[in-house]
């Protein structure tokens, strides 16, 4: 299979926050903002392996910025490292300020999908290139966050997590 480029999976996702999406204080319901990060995440997933995708974890989810009623909300997901079925996708979440117009990142998360056939069966999906040095970077810590994982569910002895195992020594 022929690797592909994070820049191939990306999708953006911009869209208002409405008042049906608010909590009592006005700003976007924690849950509204994940299920537009999954949806993100689902199509960037859907573009690098061309096949079905499923969500397999949510990784990671970082609430950092309140996001107020009446907010222009973009929603942006790469593929950030892809293994044998599965692939890790990074989403950063910009919000706009309504009178300058500037995006500030408010929140990002980590998802993790895997690639099925047509009866739910995992089946193997194109290596990732990365090229730019953001990529990298995730491309690199997405393999720690994996075998991290691993270890933690027992399914791979610490000794074995060379990439978490590098990052202590000198």
């Amino acid at each position: 299979m022929q690797a592909r480029t994070p820049e191939e999976s990306k999708t953006i996702l911009t869209d208002l926050v409405l008042p049906s999406e608010t909590n009592p204080l006005n700003n976007l319901f924690g849950g509204e903002l994940l299920a537009r990060m999954d949806r993100a995440a689902s199509i960037a997933a859907r573009r690098h392996s061309r096949r079905i995708v499923v969500t397999a974890s949510v990784n990671h989810v970082a609430f950092n910025k309140a996001v107020p009623l009446g907010s222009v909300v973009t929603v942006e997901a790469k593929v950030s490292r892809a293994f044998k079925s599965s692939m890790e996708i990074y989403i950063d979440v910009w919000v706009e300020d309504r009178e300058s117009g500037k995006r500030s990142k408010a929140n990002e998360a980590i998802y993790t999908f895997v690639a099925v056939d047509e009866t739910g069966t995992p089946v193997n999906i194109p290596p990732l290139q990365p090229e730019t040095e953001l990529e990298k970077q995730r491309y690199d810590a997405a393999l720690r966050r994996k075998q991290l994982s691993l270890v933690l569910a027992g399914k791979m002895k610490p000794a074995d997590a060379t990439e978490l195992k590098a990052l202590f020594v000198n």
